[in-house]
């Protein structure tokens, strides 16, 4: 019998996806120190590869690049410069957020990297968890959904993002701009927001998938019924929910997922356009 596309989560993966979520980032922290900056802070997410989870390039002092991943299929975080040098960081060993931080900015040191880093973004001394076998089947999610969304992106028309892992809240997710743009005053300055609805996978707790217009025109969206369970949200953050659980395991599990963000942004989309 075939896999399911989005098979249902291990019961036992909360402490897996906690582990995962920590040492996120901690590879985030070296992003944010020397990865070039994005205006929309794309340069701190991590990307899907056939491995696991990658960063952006960022470049060594005085010639060469250096990559990390979170390598899935292997369970250990790899930092990968040109000229062939590799060093490993094993998932498995119980690494506590700090210690994992830690490792990496002595790898970094290693390689002549040096910068201010975010240890907030790491630093927790609780135990550490981690089994393979959850953390392959979440990979396995994770992929199918990068699959989706980018199947997603590509019938709409617009400007769009990619489709991106956020170390901060560990959730998959892209998204697409209208041409509607909000003013606000920010510390005494005029910012200019493009509206947008992202979509997107977040796998603690009672895992979901997510989309959220902004600007939420609430007395518009909310008249609309949404598809395969899908509800709106507005307790606590504005946008619609449907959980993973709804349709994991579902032989129509793509196509009931395509079928959801399509029904947000055709409803949505038309509130989103200057």
């Amino acid at each position: 019998m075939a896999a399911a596309f989005l098979p249902p989560l291990p019961d036992n993966f909360e402490p897996t996806r906690a582990t995962l979520h920590a040492y996120a980032n901690a590879v985030g922290s070296i992003l944010r120190a020397h990865a070039v900056a994005h205006p929309k802070w794309w340069h701190v997410s991590l990307k899907i590869t056939p491995h696991g989870l990658i960063t952006d390039n960022m470049s060594l002092p005085e010639s060469g690049i250096v990559n990390l991943t979170m390598d899935l299929i292997n369970h250990e975080v790899v930092v990968r410069s040109t000229g062939g040098d590799e060093r490993r960081v094993s998932m498995r060993e119980g690494l506590t957020g700090t210690q994992m931080g830690e490792r990496l900015i002595e790898i970094a040191a290693a390689l002549g990297l040096e910068g201010s880093y975010s240890r907030e973004k790491f630093e927790n001394d609780d135990p550490r968890e981690y089994a393979p076998e959850a953390a392959a089947i979440w990979f396995e999610a994770a992929a199918n959904v990068s699959h989706l969304f980018n199947h997603h992106l590509q019938t709409l028309e617009g400007t769009v993002s990619q489709v991106q892992l956020w170390p901060h809240n560990f959730d998959l997710a892209c998204e697409w701009f209208g041409t509607r743009v909000e003013t606000h005053e920010e510390n005494g300055e005029v910012a200019h927001h493009p509206s947008q609805i992202n979509v997107g996978f977040y796998p603690a707790g009672r895992a979901y998938f997510y989309s959220n217009p902004w600007p939420f025109e609430a007395d518009v969206l909310t008249k609309h019924d949404l598809p395969h369970g899908a509800e709106w949200h507005t307790d606590g953050w504005e946008g619609s929910i449907l959980y993973y659980d709804q349709i994991a395991g579902d032989p129509e599990a793509a196509n009931e997922l395509l079928d959801y963000a399509r029904a947000v942004h055709d409803i949505a989309s038309p509130t989103l356009m200057a």
